[in-house]
């Protein structure tokens, strides 16, 4: 007898608050923060626009405080056959947003017999963020990065989030967490338009690396270990995580040329005709 709520997260809300990751709130959180800084933390995550789509990529580190508490995290995960969110911040409370997100695209195409728009998904997830306002005030915060394949206008979207909400979307490249600014920085060198998919692959995979070099919180390619960054790619083919195999192969080949040119690729300088 329950009016058709097209949105899992408000019938979540209207049913049973205590499952969402915003009951949070009520808890009391002990004075000076060991607990939350004691948490796994995730970080660093890049996107990048390419030719046919976009392409996600992560680290797989997480820390606790200023020890590594996980090598191998998963930080990238699908929305759905056109789109994919990775997150930075508190690791646990982020899986529980990337599972419940997932429900929710599935249960608003189910109750209204089609898919939100790339922008609908977008701004689904923004108040998913803002009702984690509360917990995020507390330190238990999330930040997720979202990008997909756009079918209206067949181009690859990022959009990134404060801890409000937002969203606001980025063009070209951007990246969250710790080694942010070491990626973006990267990226700024490395990037150009339209590039192809394979190239912007191994675009993101230096960035990472270079965040990996100065961010102590991010992870480089562990090759003895066989743990790898996570690269996922959204195209009109629909989402695609690269196997182990191919995400290895693109880190071999940033670890070889980082032995020969320890800095990284020199971008070519370009001047006025």
């Amino acid at each position: 007898m329950t009016a058709r709520i097209p949105s899992f997260t408000h019938f979540l809300a209207t049913h049973a608050p205590d499952l969402l990751p915003a009951s949070l709130a009520g808890l009391q959180l002990p004075a000076g923060g060991d607990l939350i800084k004691d948490l796994p933390h995730a970080t660093t995550i890049v996107a990048a626009a390419c030719e046919r789509g976009v392409v996600l990529a992560g680290d797989r580190r997480a820390t606790a405080g200023n020890v590594i508490s996980k090598r191998d995290v998963e930080k990238v995960f699908r929305s759905d056959e056109f789109s994919a969110m990775a997150i930075a911040g508190v690791a646990s409370i982020g899986l529980e947003f990337a599972r419940l997100f997932q429900v929710e695209l599935e249960h608003y195409e189910k109750m209204e017999g089609r898919s939100l728009s790339l922008e609908g998904k977008a701004n689904r997830l923004a108040k998913m963020v803002r009702d984690n306002l509360a917990p995020a005030i507390q330190g238990l915060a999330v930040i997720p990065l979202f990008a997909g394949y756009d079918e209206e206008t067949g181009v690859g979207r990022i959009f990134s989030y404060d801890v409000a909400g937002g969203p606001w979307e980025e063009h070209r490249f951007h990246s969250i967490g710790s080694g942010s600014v070491f990626a973006k920085s990267s990226l700024k060198k490395l990037y150009s338009d339209d590039m192809p998919m394979t190239d912007t692959v191994l675009a993101c995979v230096q960035a990472l690396y270079d965040a990996a070099d100065d961010d102590s919180a991010t992870g480089g390619p562990d090759l003895p270990r066989k743990i790898f960054p996570v690269v996922t790619t959204i195209t009109d083919d629909g989402y695609r995580r690269l196997p182990d195999s191919e995400s290895e192969e693109y880190s071999d080949q940033v670890v070889q040329s980082r032995m020969r040119s320890p800095d990284g690729p020199r971008a070519p300088l370009r001047t006025g005709s």
